[in-house]
This record gives C-alpha cells, sequence and structure tokens, in this order.
C-alpha cells in the first residue's frame, strides 16, 4: 500500500486548522464587526436583525460542520439549503461581494497560515457565489 494511502490520522482537518468551536467562534465574531463597520456592507447588515446572537451562532455552527467538524447546525436547527435559507434576500454580486470582504477581513485577523486563509477565502466563495445565482435567478 502506497505511503499516502495509509493512515491520515496526523493529518489536520480544515476544522482543527481553523482551530475548531473557538478558533471559529473568533473568525465569526470578526467578520460580524466588520458587517458593523464597513461600509460596503452597510446593505448586508440591513439584512440581519439589530442583535446578531442567533446570526452569530447559526454561522459558527454552520462554519463547523462544513470544515469537517461537528455538525452543530444540523444538531440544533435541522438541515440546511444555504441558497434557501438566503432566497428571500435580494442577494446579487454587490451583496455577495460584501459578504466576501468582511470574510477576507475578519480571515487577516486570524493567526491562520496565509494558505489556509486563501483556501477558505477561495471555498466560501462557492456558495457565496451560488447564493447569488440562485437569487438572481440564474439557476
Amino acid at each position: 500500500m502506497p505511503l499516502e494511502d495509509q493512515d491520515r490520522s496526523d493529518q489536520t482537518t480544515p476544522y482543527q486548522a481553523a482551530g475548531e468551536l473557538v478558533g471559529i467562534t473568533k473568525l465569526v465574531d470578526e467578520f460580524y464587526a466588520s458587517m458593523d463597520t464597513l461600509p460596503e456592507a452597510e446593505t448586508i447588515r440591513k439584512m440581519h436583525p439589530p442583535d446578531l446572537t442567533e446570526s452569530r451562532r447559526k454561522l459558527t455552527y454552520f462554519l463547523c460542520g462544513w470544515l469537517g467538524g461537528p455538525r452543530l447546525f444540523q444538531q440544533h436547527y435541522g438541515p440546511i439549503s444555504i441558497p434557501g435559507a438566503h432566497k428571500r434576500f435580494p442577494i446579487g454580486y454587490e451583496e455577495r461581494d460584501a459578504w466576501l470582504l468582511c470574510m477576507q477581513r475578519a480571515l487577516a485577523t486570524q493567526s491562520y497560515t496565509e494558505e489556509f486563509k486563501q483556501y477558505l477565502l477561495a471555498a466560501l466563495s462557492i456558495p457565496a457565489e451560488r447564493v447569488r445565482q440562485v437569487n438572481m435567478g440564474e439557476f
């Protein structure tokens, strides 16, 4: 058996690289801090309730499972369809880009490697674009 096919238990998962629940919570807190302060994010901030407690929890729980950790979102809220959950909002290019800008700023404050930051931003760009496509009627 080739070495690369043997036990990979010593490899770090994206969930672990993100700092598990504590690290992801910190990332999400920075994300929403950016959303609260960046003028470019004003439109998407208005799509959220004044109290971001539940929004923070949902994004944190979603990211935990999405990054290969515990499926906290599903445990607490049930199954999720990212485009479906955002269908009621008018999300176009500007809103997608504002969301990604907030995430980029939040990632910049983390102690992750540059490679991991780039990986996360690229990976998160996929569902962000999918939401935009669905909301713009492209799918």
